[in-house]
């Protein structure tokens, strides 16, 4: 099958347990899918999720889907059927290739000013050729998000925990990080707080532990990040989810930023200073990551 590859999902409510055969459906990739009045680009009112698919095998679907949900509640939209969109995932699997890296992205959206609403799809595109970020590494800028740390508590209707759809201010970041000669960019908060990348987690080692800022209703929760996390305890090292300050990213001993897609790219230049990329975890994550999950 060509790609990319669509199918438009008629969303089921999440308690129904009708039938889910006939509730999507393949679209050609010339072929007109959205209406005008579609809010998912009208006002960005949608949230999704990018799924990795190697050699056939998607990669933490159920992570994903669970992190759908948490968006869903977020945003206050019908929360996803999830038999619905497993069915759909496993569908859409059986026809795209079954060799080299994919990204399955699915989109759940507010829907049409005036209805239909909620609307949903699931696209299956070719991955970006990653080899070069995650053998040579990144230059990497820290940006302020022009947030302190505390304001997801005072201010819940920013939704900075939920992957939405409304993306313009991380593209704008990346083009201001090339501007600056680097490749991507580290969000740090107003008082000097890691946060995450544009779209991506933070790891770094400190003192031998590799570390994550703390999830909170600011960052959004990592699925590759966790899943990492799990494979390294596995090996002995220790890991730590907590509070990162800008001074201590500065002087970690080896900085990663992860991703579905991109998976563990090594950070060799921080705010212009030199960063040694460390070959041994980093071969050893993407080994992993490539490997089946889920």
């Amino acid at each position: 099958m060509a790609l990319p590859y669509t199918l438009i999902i008629d969303p089921l409510a999440a308690d129904d347990d009708a039938a889910v055969d006939g509730t999507f459906r393949a679209v050609p990739a010339d072929a007109p899918a959205l209406r005008v009045g579609e809010l998912s680009t009208q006002r960005g009112d949608g949230i999704f999720e990018t799924i990795a698919v190697v050699d056939g095998h998607v990669q933490e679907s159920e992570a994903h889907l669970a992190r759908l949900v948490r968006s869903a509640e977020i945003c206050e939209l019908p929360v996803p059927n999830l038999r619905q969109w497993r069915a759909a995932i496993s569908f859409a699997l059986g026809q795209v290739p079954a060799e080299g890296e994919l990204a399955m992205k699915l989109v759940l959206s507010r829907g049409v000013e005036h209805g239909p609403a909620p609307t949903a799809w699931l696209s299956v595109n070719p991955a970006a050729d990653s080899t070069a970020a995650r053998t040579k590494g990144i230059r990497v800028v820290t940006l302020d998000r022009g947030y302190d740390h505390g304001v997801a508590e005072r201010a819940p209707w920013l939704l900075l925990g939920a992957k939405t759809l409304s993306y313009a201010v991380n593209m704008a970041a990346l083009r201001e990080a090339r501007r600056r000669g680097a490749d991507d960019t580290i969000f740090v908060t107003s008082d000097g707080f890691v946060m995450e990348g544009p779209t991506s987690s933070v790891i770094a080692r400190i003192d031998g532990v590799f570390v994550t800022p703390r999830p909170s209703g600011s960052i959004l929760a990592g699925t590759t990040q966790a899943s990492l996390f799990e494979y390294i305890r596995v090996h002995d090292y220790p890991v730590a989810e907590r509070d990162m300050t800008i001074d201590e990213l500065r002087s970690a001993e080896a900085i990663w930023l992860v991703s579905s897609v991109r998976l563990a790219a090594p950070v060799i230049e921080l705010d212009g200073v030199p960063l040694a990329i460390d070959a041994e975890p980093t071969d050893a994550f993407t080994r992993y990551l490539l490997s089946p999950r889920d």
